[in-house]
């Protein structure tokens, strides 16, 4: 009787550590569900649509931006000021594709490609009608459902390049 309560007790154990495991993986994958969601946000919203509302949804104050240029603020206004006064207004049509998402605890890295035509001003150069796409990498770290840190690379350059010769 006595080993039959002890192996009874030993499954109901067993089985509570189980359904706990259960729902911290779901927990787990919810949470990275969710920071890859604000991710998705960033580029569709803001990205594509200029959308300061949710800029402000989904970016913390207190945001660092790894890859903002040396000597410029590295805070949510260098993110803003890219995006809204050089990016979109060289390229009004400006829309992204997430090509991989990999997320794993708070940070979401995202290979993702931006397109559009060079219709406006853009980093010194005269409108060109040029259909350009950047490939971005991105690193975020998510806090509180929002851009903590954020690090980047792209091929900013040769767009460049694409964009100066005749």
């Amino acid at each position: 009787m006595q080993k039959t309560i002890l192996f009874l007790s030993a499954i109901l154990l067993s089985n509570s550590v189980m359904a706990q495991t259960t729902n911290q993986s779901k927990t787990m994958k919810s949470q990275v569900e969710e920071n890859k969601a604000v991710v998705w946000r960033f580029n569709k919203e803001f990205i594509e649509q200029g959308n300061m509302k949710s800029f402000k949804e989904v970016v913390s104050d207190h945001v660092i931006n790894h890859a903002a240029p040396a000597g410029t603020p590295a805070g949510p206004e260098s993110m803003r000021y890219f995006i809204i006064e050089v990016l979109r207004k060289g390229f009004p049509d400006i829309k992204v594709e997430i090509l991989d998402q990999v997320a794993d605890g708070d940070r979401v890295c995202s290979r993702k490609a931006l397109s559009g035509t060079h219709t406006g001003e853009f980093m010194g150069i005269a409108p060109t009608n040029k259909k350009v796409t950047f490939n971005v990498i991105d690193i975020i770290r998510i806090e509180d459902g929002k851009y903590a840190e954020h690090w980047g690379m792209s091929n900013i350059a040769e767009v460049l390049k694409t964009l100066s010769e005749k």
